[in-house]
Formats: structure tokens, C-alpha cells, sequence
């Protein structure tokens, strides 16, 4: 099972606070650091002391790391114009040697919008669909020709669709790209663009028994559109308890305003032995990797427990 270090910065981090995640997720043996893509805090928390700009943050942690994959989960389409976009995700890219994610969704936090002066369009799946045919388009597209696109949303026009990312796209490896990321819990639109445009496909934080579901609605999508399901990867991100005893995972509930019991249905929760059970139940699931959402991140004995007494236990 793959595991990945997944946060929330907007809820209260500063920069220095996610370094020292993502070198403590790198040391431990972790896959990845993803952060979300958010301005605001939600709740009560006052997200001192600030928010933090996702691709500023990915671009800087790039020259500070050196095995683990980078990533968002997800960047909102509404905050960037694709061409944009384009250019941030192939530079860190290329700052990473090529160790980037890409995950992009149609973003849904109207408030956060609203307090930063974006716009918030009342439809988003098409400008969605735009920008991830403009994204692959302008990676795609070979060295030395140009690249124009004419949507209802977008317009571009004699583009020199630089620069490159550093990795190949997994999809079509002549050309170059980064994985993409699509999640969603939508029976139709969200599994046609995981099988058009993804190499993984992502279900944040759903109802347990609602995995299957959902993977197999991709899977039909993907057979439906002439492509081999098992060329996705299945995922799902999930709130992160654990704890040495009953007594550790209660005071890590609280630390992040939660309850136990209800972690425990709903995340990845409880004790050491419960939380193996739980991944090992979700791999049967069809689940092939998972974001362990760490919302403490002063926590950092959080991660070491789950590298030194989880993992070694899984199958």
C-alpha cells in the first residue's frame, strides 16, 4: 500500500511547518507531500498566520527535498488561467526533477473566493474540462510548434507551449506531462475526465462502503472510452488518528477537535493494530493508495508511529 502525507495549511501553517513535514514525511519513508489548495480556513480556527500559495510552497519544498513526490489534492481550477498553470506546474516540475502531481478539481469554497477577490462562476465543469485539454495540449504538444485552442472559456492563440515538464505523460509516454490527479464522487462527468485525462483517481474522504462504487464507476468509464482500467491508479484520502494506545488516539482527537469513534468510521483511526486492520480492509476494497490527512502538523511523532509500527505491519 502506498501512503502519502496529505495537509491542510490554510487551517494554520507557515511555510517552516510544512517543510518540516515534508522532510519528516521524506525521511520516514513516506511517498509523497500533498497539500490542498485552499485561502481560507474553515471552522473555527483562525488559520494563523495565513494562508500559504500552493505552487510557491510546492516550487520552494522542491529544492528541499529529493525523493518524495509533490502535490496538490487538489488546485482549483478557478484560482489560475490554465496557460498559466501550465508554465507553474512544468517549472516545478523541472525544480523537482520531475517529482510533481498534478491534482486539479472545479473548486467548491465560494467564501474563499469572495474574501480574495476571485471569481466564483455558478458553472465549472466546463471550464474544468478546458483547462485539463489545455494543460495536456500545451505539454503535449512537440518542440518547435505552437499550440492554439479555441473553447467557450478559453482562447489561446500561437502558444509556444513552453516550458515542458521533465516527466513524460503516463498516458502517452512520447510526450512530455505530470500525473493527473481527478477526483469526485459524480456517477458520470467525474469518471469520463478520470478516464480521458487521469492517472489516478482519487476519493476524498467517502463513506467507506461507497469505495467500491466509486472505483467502479471509473473502471466503466475507462472500458466505455477504450482504455484498460488497471492503467489508473485508485486512491482515496482519508483523516489520520493513530495512536501507541487508547489513551494517544484520544488526545490526538481532540488536538484536531474530533472524536474518536467518529474517526473511527469515517478516517483512518484508532490504534496501531486498528488502523493496520482498516488499510488492509481497504485494500481489498480496490484501494491502491491513500493520503493520510494529518491536520496536526506540529505532530510530527504523528508520522514516525505510522512509519514505525503500521507499516512494517502491512501485508
Amino acid at each position: 500500500m502506498d501512503l502519502r502525507i496529505f495537509t491542510e495549511p490554510q487551517q494554520g501553517a507557515s511555510y517552516a511547518d510544512q517543510l518540516a513535514v515534508a522532510k519528516a514525511a521524506e525521511d520516514l519513508g513516506f511517498s509523497a507531500f500533498f497539500r490542498s489548495d485552499h485561502f481560507l480556513a474553515m471552522g473555527d480556527r483562525d488559520g494563523l498566520p495565513g494562508p500559504t500559495d500552493s505552487w510557491v510552497t510546492l516550487g520552494a519544498l522542491a529544492r528541499e527535498t529529493s525523493r518524495i513526490r509533490l502535490g496538490t489534492l487538489v488546485t482549483s481550477m478557478t484560482f489560475r488561467f490554465p496557460g498559466m498553470l501550465a508554465v507553474q506546474v512544468a517549472q516545478v516540475d523541472e525544480m523537482s526533477g520531475g517529482r510533481v502531481e498534478l491534482g486539479l478539481g472545479a473548486g467548491w469554497f465560494e467564501a474563499e473566493h469572495a474574501a480574495y477577490g476571485v471569481p466564483f462562476p455558478a458553472k465549472r465543469f466546463g471550464p474544468l474540462t478546458e483547462q485539463l485539454e489545455i494543460l495536456t495540449g500545451l505539454w503535449g504538444t512537440p518542440l518547435g510548434e505552437t499550440f492554439d485552442y479555441d473553447g467557450e472559456h478559453y482562447q489561446l492563440s500561437d502558444s509556444p507551449a513552453l516550458p515542458k515538464p521533465v516527466q513524460r505523460d503516463p498516458a502517452r509516454p512520447d510526450r512530455a506531462g505530470v500525473p493527473i490527479i481527478i477526483g469526485g464522487s459524480g456517477p458520470r462527468r467525474t469518471p469520463a475526465l478520470a478516464a480521458r485525462f487521469a492517472s489516478e483517481y482519487n476519493a476524498s474522504f467517502p463513506p467507506k462502503d461507497q469505495i467500491p462504487t466509486l472505483f467502479g464507476r471509473v473502471r466503466e468509464a475507462c472500458t466505455a472510452a477504450g482504455r484498460d482500467p488497471d492503467s489508473l491508479t485508485y486512491s482515496v484520502a482519508l483523516v489520520l488518528c493513530a495512536g501507541a494506545d487508547e489513551a494517544e488516539v484520544v488526545r490526538r482527537a481532540e488536538a484536531i477537535g474530533r472524536e474518536p469513534a467518529e474517526l473511527r468510521r469515517n478516517g483512518l483511526a484508532g490504534t496501531v493494530e486498528e488502523v493496520v486492520e482498516q488499510i488492509e480492509t481497504l485494500r481489498t476494497q480496490g484501494v491502491e493508495r491513500i493520503y493520510l490527512q494529518t491536520l496536526d502538523l506540529q505532530d510530527l511523532d504523528h508520522l514516525d508511529l505510522v512509519a514505525r509500527e503500521v507499516v512494517p505491519r502491512l501485508g
